[in-house]
């Protein structure tokens, strides 16, 4: 068994589990991935204040997040094709966090249904909506959703059209898939990630087979799906939305201040700044870049979370500096479930938890409901615009 200390640990042994197409998937940005790179390296690039002589043992990470309680303010974001990066991988996520007393959000694009992971777990979930030109569908998943006993509903703003991912393209990873010699070889030589994708419940895209009834495969599906997103979305869209959905209504997607306050006049609940993890607008800045403008700008009038680049504990506390209520974790997490399964998940969530509990406390800080900009060493207004 390696000895895990860090989510880089994670992703070396993820590599070596999955296909070369399947991990480059996760692993990769759009275009150049210069937001994707810069996600990261801008978080890595602020400082931490250390204090001494302050009372710190038994640093407290409870917090809530969208009014929930959770074990620590980190819960897991929507990812697409996740149940084939390991078998039945939505359920064995959702299972993760909830036994780390934190929350799961199930992607419209997910392997498993709503229903599978309403039975895998016992607690609430959220669920994340991607409003393709078929309004029918959009419905029926909030209607699935909302009897699944999801409390927040996340709808993802910052996809009116894809964008390029080269390793996908060259890896065949397309829609339709496109089989080459070089991932055929590379998946005959994962035969145990295969066997736990056959043995898992669901092949293709779940949600999307159930609305077509039983009519689609996976490449059906798929194409159905990247062939209807909707790319006229606007605020009468959330109006239309809100009116559907009775909890939480999240927007995620949102990097920009002058659309986070339209967001608070629209009367959602909270937003997640996030850049789709630099998967989208290449050359957009980092989301911890415009994270605390973003903060400034609608003050405590809505919950502000946060992704992108985040892989410790010490970028989770920067992010809750700046002004985020929680944290998102995507590839972090996925990096676990490729590598380990559930355990994976786990260890991700554990590997954060433990890096923030030790930060917080070389940082005099002994509640993490309490933290604020203070232990910074350049402050926001310091650093360069």
């Amino acid at each position: 068994m390696p000895i895990i200390t860090n989510i880089e640990d994670l992703r070396r042994i993820a590599r070596r589990k999955v296909p070369r197409a399947l991990f480059q998937y996760v692993d990769h940005g759009s275009y150049d991935e210069i937001t994707m790179r810069a996600n990261a390296d801008e978080l890595k690039a602020i400082r931490l204040r250390q204090r001494v002589l302050v009372e710190t043992a038994n640093p407290s990470l409870a917090t809530t997040l969208l009014g929930e309680p959770v074990a620590m303010p980190v819960a897991i974001a929507p990812t697409g094709l996740t149940g084939l990066l390991h078998g039945d991988g939505e359920m064995l996520a959702a299972r993760a966090a909830e036994s780390m007393g934190t929350r799961f959000c199930l992607s419209t694009m997910s392997i498993c249904t709503i229903e599978d992971v309403r039975a895998a777990t016992r607690g609430p979930f959220w669920f994340q909506l991607y409003v393709f030109r078929d309004r029918d569908f959009a419905k029926s998943l909030i209607e699935r959703a909302r009897e699944a006993g999801c409390t927040a509903l996340f709808v993802t703003v910052d996809l009116p059209t894809r964008g390029q991912r080269h390793p996908d393209l060259k890896n065949g990873l397309s829609v339709p898939p496109r089989l080459t010699l070089r991932n055929a070889f590379d998946i005959a030589t994962k035969p145990a990630w295969a066997m736990r994708v056959l043995m898992g419940k669901r092949k293709s895209f779940g949600n999307v087979e159930h609305f077509l009834k039983g009519r689609a495969n996976v490449f059906m599906a798929g194409a159905w799906a990247n062939d209807n997103f909707e790319p006229n979305l606007t605020w009468r869209d959330i109006d239309w939305i809100r009116s559907q959905w009775p909890g939480k209504l999240v927007l995620k997607g949102v990097t920009d201040v002058e659309d986070a306050r339209m967001a608070v006049s629209s009367g959602v609940d909270g937003i997640v700044v996030s850049n789709h993890g630099g998967r989208q607008l290449d050359g957009a800045p980092a989301t911890v870049v415009t994270l605390p403008r973003v903060a400034d700008a609608v003050g405590d009038r809505i919950e502000v979370l946060f992704d992108g680049g985040v892989r410790s504990g010490q970028d989770v506390l920067k992010a809750l500096a700046l002004g985020a209520r929680g944290c998102l974790i995507g590839r972090a997490y996925l990096y676990g479930l490729m590598a380990m399964g559930e355990a994976g998940v786990r260890t991700a969530l554990d590997v954060i938890a433990k890096e923030m509990q030790v930060t917080m406390a070389l940082t005099g800080l002994r509640d993490v409901t309490r933290i604020s900009s203070e232990i910074l060493y350049d402050q926001p207004a310091q650093r360069p615009q």
